[in-house]
């Protein structure tokens, strides 16, 4: 038999075929690493997440919400967890919470949202009924405020009836009548029920208590305690 010979041209469309895919593979592996690189910056590029504490968020963030101040987009959220009958949580009022607002709500750092934790009977239950009758017409906190500035230093608040009104003519609520109908119903029990039911979730049940940013804070801990907590939630959250 005689020996092939190989056709010159095939050779020449043999190595550009090689030639091109050589390119095809350097091209995209440039291609790549660039896509790989342009991830990296975009991965980068985005800010850390806040970090939450041991209990977890839990803000509910709602705009409007009138047994809240500040900012809906504070970077740090304070759960108070209360009754009006404690006397503790009435030191928190006076001596603690003016500060805070103060220094970290008017800034927009920290929004501090309540949560009702009646534990002392009926009047507690029947002031926590009251606190949103006078949050219906615009005047939680300043009913909150009256009715913390009256807590004896010793035992409990007597909030009968008729205390709850005139702590709500005191706060500036407009009608007292409607106010008196509402405090009387059990129109907000179930608002009530699902901050009692928050609390017992996370295994609160004592007053004042507070979360921040998932940070437990249990009692009337001085000023410094909660400006230390709040600004390092603050750091964490703004990274």
């Amino acid at each position: 038999m005689g020996s092939r010979r190989y056709d010159p041209g095939i050779r020449r469309q043999v190595w550009l075929l090689g030639i091109l895919l050589l390119v095809a593979v350097v091209l995209g592996g440039f291609l790549l690493i660039g896509q790989n690189r342009e991830g990296a910056s975009e991965t980068a590029a985005q800010p850390e997440a806040a970090v939450m504490g041991p209990v977890g968020d839990q803000s509910r963030r709602i705009s409007g919400d009138p047994l809240s101040l500040g900012s809906a987009d504070a970077p740090v959220v304070l759960v108070e967890y209360a009754d009006y009958r404690c006397q503790f949580c009435a030191v928190f009022s006076r001596d603690t919470e003016p500060a805070l607002v103060e220094k970290y709500v008017n800034e927009g750092v920290l929004r501090i949202e309540w949560r009702d934790l009646p534990i002392f009977g009926e009047q507690s239950i029947a002031a926590a009924r009251a606190g949103r009758a006078a949050a219906a017409q615009g005047k939680f906190w300043e009913f909150n405020k009256a009715v913390y500035a009256q807590s004896p230093t010793g035992g409990r608040a007597d909030l009968t009836p008729q205390a709850l009104h005139d702590f709500a003519a005191e706060a500036g609520v407009p009608d007292l009548e409607r106010f008196d109908r509402d405090a009387a119903s059990t129109q907000y029990d179930q608002s009530i029920s699902r901050d009692v039911l928050n609390a017992q979730t996370i295994g609160i049940s004592s007053t004042p208590a507070f979360i921040i940013n998932g940070n437990p804070i249990l009692g009337a801990q001085p000023l410094a305690h909660f400006e230390q907590v709040i600004d390092r939630a603050a750091g964490l959250a703004q990274r």
